[in-house]
């Protein structure tokens, strides 16, 4: 006898998305440990606590539900745009930078999506391990063939600088640039940064510049000098000090 499947009714469907924009909402702004399961409820306005148990099962089950919703719709659309640089010979920067950045701002336009880059954002600052354990190593794969594309086309940079420089670019900066962008949007103030037809491009040659610019004779030393992380750090305030 084959198993049963829970179906679920038009208005459960839409019980199950005001959780789902709720807790994304919430999450985005206070992180995963500073949301209880109380606060999604009252914010979806559902009267039964026990609500989000019977659709997700837990909080994290949940998160985990946001985080791969938002990937594998972002990973489709970079795959498709990675498929037709290749296909037609125009794997440059510019054009790998687009793939890797531009399904991230389509995905916050959609219906329910307006806080998944603050939510990824966040995640990355605080939760990292849960974010890769969310994502498997199956929802990134377009974001890997931006990374590959990206290291070959800068053949002439020192392997542990392009690498750092890939997680800023992809990640710590790209992540915090976007999330303020992303904010700028619901916000009953919206900054005039924001509204001039150039920043998006603007904001794109600056992740460009932070992958091309040489690295500096110093950073280029202390590379050399494979110093532990918090010496390198202390090392390189006091030659900032006495430059």
């Amino acid at each position: 006898m084959a198993p049963s499947v829970k179906t679920l009714r038009a208005d459960g469907l839409e019980t199950r998305a005001r959780l789902k924009e709720e807790a994304q909402r919430l999450f985005a702004l206070r992180g995963i440990d500073g949301v209880s399961v109380q606060d999604i409820v009252s914010a979806a306005e559902q009267r039964n606590n026990a609500s989000l148990r019977y659709y997700f099962g837990t909080k994290l089950e949940l998160a985990r539900e946001l985080v791969v919703d938002g990937a594998r719709v972002i990973d489709e659309i970079r795959q498709a745009m990675l498929d037709a640089l290749e296909r037609e010979g125009q794997v440059t920067l510019p054009s790998v930078l687009d793939a890797l950045t531009l399904p991230l701002l389509e995905l916050s336009e959609r219906t329910g999506q307006a806080t998944y880059i603050r939510l990824i954002a966040n995640l990355q600052l605080n939760n990292r391990a849960f974010l890769r354990e969310a994502l498997e190593d199956k929802w990134n794969a377009g974001y890997k063939r931006c990374f590959a594309h990206l290291a070959r086309l800068l053949p002439d940079m020192p392997a542990p600088i392009l690498e750092q420089r890939l997680t800023l670019a992809g990640n710590i900066y790209g992540n915090a640039v976007w999330a303020a962008w992303e904010s700028s949007k619901d916000s009953d103030d919206p900054s005039r940064f924001w509204e001039r037809g150039y920043t998006i491009s603007n904001v794109m040659d600056t992740l460009q510049g932070v992958l091309e610019t040489p690295p500096s004779a110093r950073t280029l030393a202390l590379v050399d000098a494979k110093l532990p992380a918090r010496k390198t750090t202390a090392r390189t305030t006091l030659a900032r000090k006495k430059a």
